[in-house]
């Protein structure tokens, strides 16, 4: 089998990929509703077997409020087993497909998560499809559907991590970023900082009261110049609130914070520094919740090997494979934490995540769909290339 011909049978399967498309993006699947994301993951799985027949093993966890992870094994002809991980939660509400429907104009498809991620989840199966129809040697391959990515993975990250261990690779279908695959990410921190004062009239007896916002406001110019981009940290108080009216001085208020880092060290600083805000008024106490969400994806040389092996099977396939580090974090990033070989951004071309103008370039999905089958293939053929 030659790559034109893996391309070849790529091309022929892409309206097949569309109409599957569609029905993926129609199943309506927000990550804060459980009851849809049940009946969505209910038809993905009954899906994933229509294009890939009964597999060899299968795993569902409730995640109790959070949607419920899938896994489905299919064995391959070669030693070991490689990951493919999707998310199949959105961050689109319920109802958004009646006033945005699945529409494909102009050689695109748009929709609500179709470019985040459920292209991503097509060209997954696809690609497995294409090594079962045509007889290609591969690894073991089990595909990780998860329902939570969205809202931070607080119920799927551990049996990603599970999952994750002793794979030969670990291939994450997010999207690509004008072609290219992600072989870095920043780690996120996310944190809550509340002030609580004194409650008093701001009129009749306004030195009684000691003010949170007040106090808040002093510490949030602290916040925000923790970010230092020598270092590849950004910090962003993206959220305030607090108090009960213009006349009362507040006893209460808060600020979130996002914070997005390259270097694993950074977490140290970071995590001293907020403990150490305190504000000049010592009738105000402050306090920080939260935690870093995710760590750093900082590739190591098994993940620096998988992306030469994968560039290599691009080149063979006759295009170059691009690499780059984005400050969004996905779920490769907890695979990338435990020191396991990870390759990011696998999923589709376009642009628009989490915006009305989402949408996937549908010419790329064959290529990248036959790109990934001649990975996995590779990855037989020399498995320590991971």
């Amino acid at each position: 089998m030659t790559p034109t011909e893996l391309a070849t049978a790529a091309q022929r399967a892409l309206p097949e990929m569309i109409d599957d498309l569609r029905t993926l993006v129609e199943l309506e699947t927000p990550s804060t509703d459980k009851r849809l994301l049940s009946a969505g993951l209910a038809a993905i799985g009954d899906w994933v077997d229509e294009r890939l027949g009964e597999p060899d093993g299968t795993e569902r966890h409730d995640c109790g409020e959070y949607g419920d992870t899938l896994a489905v094994t299919y064995r391959g002809t070669a030693p070991g087993t490689v990951l493919l991980l999707c998310h199949y939660d959105t961050v689109w509400p319920a109802g958004t497909l009646a006033e945005w429907p699945f529409a494909v104009e102009d050689g695109r498809a748009s929709g609500p998560g179709v470019f985040d991620m459920k292209t991503g989840i097509v060209q997954a199966v696809w690609s497995v499809r294409l090594l079962r129809e045509l007889a290609l040697p591969h690894p073991s391959v089990r595909l990780l559907l998860t329902g939570d990515e969205e809202i931070g993975s607080p119920a799927s990250r551990r049996h990603i991590e599970r999952l994750s261990e002793g794979a030969l690779a670990t291939l994450v279908f997010e999207a690509s970023l004008d072609g290219a695959v992600k072989t870095a990410r920043k780690g996120v921190g996310l944190f809550d900082v509340t002030a609580r004062g004194v409650e008093s009239h701001a009129g009749l007896d306004p030195f009684a009261g000691a003010s949170a916002i007040h106090a808040l406001a002093e510490v949030v110019p602290h916040i925000a110049a923790l970010g230092s981009a020598e270092r590849g940290t950004t910090v962003n108080v993206g959220l305030i609130s607090g108090g009960t009216g213009r006349n009362v001085v507040a006893a209460r208020a808060s600020c979130g914070v996002d914070v997005r880092i390259a270097d694993p060290a950074e977490m140290a600083r970071i995590d001293a520094a907020l403990r150490s805000l305190s504000p000049s008024d010592p009738r105000v106490r402050l306090t920080v919740t939260g935690e870093w969400n995710r760590p750093p994806m900082v590739p190591d040389e098994g993940s620096r090997r998988l992306y030469r092996l994968a560039r290599a099977v691009a080149a063979e396939q006759g295009w170059a494979l691009e690499e780059t580090a984005v400050g969004g974090a996905s779920d490769g990033n907890f695979v990338a934490g435990l020191g396991r070989p990870v390759l990011d951004g696998l999923g589709a071309l376009g642009s628009g995540a989490h915006a009305r103008h989402e949408h996937t370039v549908l010419a790329p999905v064959p290529v990248r769909t036959a790109f990934t089958a001649g990975l996995l293939s590779a990855l037989a053929a020399d498995p320590g290339a991971a």
